[in-house]
This record gives structure tokens, C-alpha cells and sequence, in this order.
């Protein structure tokens, strides 16, 4: 909105996404640096005893005990000014990828109360499963609809774009693919946030491939393997403003934690990536982008499944893992918390890469 009124007042400068981008993190991560120690302070007075420790992780988790969560609430209004203040007031893709942050940090927001209110120490203390499975259904339908309306002529209705150039229409199978994607995004990102700044170091060089990818959208050119989709455009301060209030997030959650990020902003991060990469028809280098955080969520799927398996079978569970997720097997190992983090960090980094290579040259 701000940049509406600057472009008609003569600052042309704000015409381009790159100055968008870089007003918007710069004010995303100002509001992050001035706020967080006020709102880490005032989620310990409300919270008091803070998020409950899951009696399903490693005992080196008790000691954060009293430690504050939600801190994706500030993350969120971060985003939301700063994409706010520099995105065209008629940018669609905009809107939808914010309304997608809103939708998933309410979902996240009631679980993370639940939890809260309730200290109980059972993993799944917030919304039942069902509950939530409807809730993000509902969810994707919604941003599914009006993420296919976005799209140019040219590109068929609910359709899938893969790296090597290939469109097909998915049918009303569209829909399943965007709950896999959306809902899978938000999963992986929630399931990731179990040490101190993991998810905001893991979803950062994502965070980069989908800039990139936005780039290679709205540059005749720049990339032969990506569809021109000129209005994305409208995405450059929605990104700028998230990688301005991950950063500063990672300020005051990096080892050791001053604030949880909490199912709010987890959840809302993840289907916010979910949403973006659909909008910019980049769900395949997405998920190999993210394939750090995609491999963390199946190695929780793969545990429960196995023990449930094993025990129909044999009578008694048996498990692959020392403890899932998989940061938590390499707890039982005996690793630092720091050494985990780190690199699961330069995976993140190397599948990123591996997603731009895809992105530019499949």
C-alpha cells in the first residue's frame, strides 16, 4: 500500500520488486530486532510456566522448560506489515499467499493455546488429528481455487509444472496435490521446529530457491525452464518481509532459546512456502529444496508406521529410530544440539543448491 502512494508521488524507485523486497525485510526484520525482547517478555507474563515439554523427547529437552512460545506471532505481523506496507494493493498473488500465513498460524495459534492452557506433556496435547486434517483441508480447497484463478492463459487449469518443461492438467486431482504440497509444506516445517533455531536455518536457503524461482517468473529470459508469469510480482515483498522476520527470529531463538517459534508460526511458515512455490508453479524444486525438512517429516511417519505394523504383527512394537523425529535419533546418539542443527543446516544448504541447478538448467 505504501508503495502505491510513493509511485504516485514521484519515487518510481519502488516500482521495481527488488527495492519492495529489500524495503519490506528491512521492516520485517526492524519490527522482529525492536519487539522480540518486549513480546518474548510479555509471552512469559501470560504464559508463565511457557510450552510444556513433550515427555516424547530426549531428556536434555527438560531443562527449556518455562521457555515462552508463540514467538510466530510476532513473525506473522512482521510479514503481514512488512509485505503489506510494499505490495501493490492489486497484487493477487500477494493476498492469497498472506491469506495462506493467516489461515495456518490460526490453526497453529489454537493448538499452541491448547497446549499452553491445558500443560499437559502427551506430543499430541493440541488439536486432534481429525480435527486438524479438516481444518487444512478446507484451508487448501480455498487457496487451491484461487491460486488456479491467478494463473496466465497459457497455462492449462489445474495443472502441474515439472522442471524439464512438462504441463499436464491434474483434474480435480489438483486439489489433492495442493493438500500434499500446502499441508505437506506446513507438517514439515511444524515437525522440524523441535531444537533451537533449526526450522529458521533450514527454511531460509528455501526460502532463497523461491526467490529465484520468482525471479526467473517476471524476467523474459532469465531462465528458459520457467514459466513468465509476470503477475507473481506482487510476491517480492511478501518474500523480502519473510526472510526479514525468519532472520530475525533466528536472533532470539538460536541456542539457547529466548522464545519458541510454537505450531503458530511453524504451521503458518509452512503452508505460506506451500502456497508460494503453487503460485509460482515451482512444487517439484520446492520439494527438493525443502527435502531436509521433507525427510524429518517422513522419518516421524516412517517410526509411527513401523511400531504400528510390528506390533500387529508381532505383538510388540519395534522401532527404526532411537526416537523421532529424526533430529531427536541423532540426540540418542549423542550429539549436540548445535552439531545437529548445523548440519541438517548445510543439507538444507545442498538441497537448495540442487533445486537451482533444477531450476536453471533442467
Amino acid at each position: 500500500m505504501l508503495t502505491d502512494y510513493l509511485l504516485s508521488h514521484g519515487y518510481g524507485i519502488f516500482f521495481g520488486g527488488w527495492t519492495q523486497f529489500g524495503a519490506a525485510f528491512a521492516t520485517a526484520f526492524l519490527i522482529m530486532m525492536i519487539f522480540g525482547r518486549p513480546f518474548i517478555r510479555a509471552m512469559h507474563n501470560w504464559q508463565g510456566k511457557g510450552q510444556p515439554i513433550s515427555e516424547n523427547v530426549p531428556e536434555s529437552h527438560r531443562k527449556k522448560a518455562g521457555t515462552p512460545t508463540m514467538g510466530g506471532i510476532l513473525v506473522i505481523i512482521a510479514i503481514l506489515i512488512g509485505a503489506i506496507a510494499f505490495m501493490p494493493v492489486d497484487s493477487m498473488t500477494g493476498w492469497i499467499a498472506l491469506l495462506s500465513l493467516v489461515m495456518f498460524a490460526i490453526i497453529g495459534f489454537i493448538d499452541d493455546y491448547k497446549k499452553v492452557t491445558s500443560q499437559s506433556k502427551k506430543a499430541s496435547n493440541g488439536l486432534s488429528p481429525a480435527a486438524r486434517l479438516i481444518i487444512e483441508g478446507v484451508c487448501v480447497v480455498v487457496l487451491a481455487y484461487m491460486i488456479n484463478q491467478t494463473m496466465p492463459s497459457y497455462i492449462p487449469e489445474y495443472s502441474l509444472a515439472l522442471p524439464f518443461g512438462i504441463i499436464f492438467s491434474l483434474g480435480l486431482f489438483y486439489y489433492v496435490f495442493a493438500y500434499f504440497v500446502i499441508c505437506g509444506g506446513a507438517n514439515a516445517t511444524n515437525i522440524t521446529d523441535g531444537l533451537d533455531g533449526m526450522l529458521a536455518k533450514l527454511y531460509m536457503p528455501v526460502l532463497i530457491v523461491l526467490v529465484v524461482a520468482l525471479y526467473g517468473a517476471t524476467r523474459i529470459g532469465f531462465m528458459d525452464t520457467v514459466l513468465f508469469m509476470p503477475a507473481t510480482s506482487g510476491l517480492y515483498p511478501v518474500l523480502g518481509a519473510a526472510f526479514g522476520a525468519v532472520l530475525g527470529f533466528l536472533w532470539f531463538n538460536a541456542k539457547p532459546a529466548s522464545i519458541f517459534m510454537g505450531d503458530t508460526g511453524s504451521l503458518a511458515l509452512g503452508g505460506f512456502m506451500g502456497t508460494v512455490a503453487m503460485l509460482l508453479k515451482s512444487e517439484v524444486i520446492m520439494g527438493i529444496a525443502a527435502a531436509m525438512m521433507v525427510l524429518i517429516l517422513l522419518s516421524s511417519f516412517i517410526q509411527t508406521m513401523f511400531f504400528k505394523i510390528t506390533r500387529k504383527i508381532t505383538g510388540t512394537g519395534r522401532r527404526i529410530f532411537l526416537r523421532a523425529p529424526l533430529h531427536h535419533h541423532f540426540e540418542e546418539l549423542g550429539w549436540p544440539e548445535t552439531k545437529i542443527v548445523d548440519r541438517f543446516f548445510v543439507m538444507s544448504v545442498l538441497f537448495s543448491g540442487l533445486a537451482l541447478m533444477l531450476l536453471k538448467f533442467a
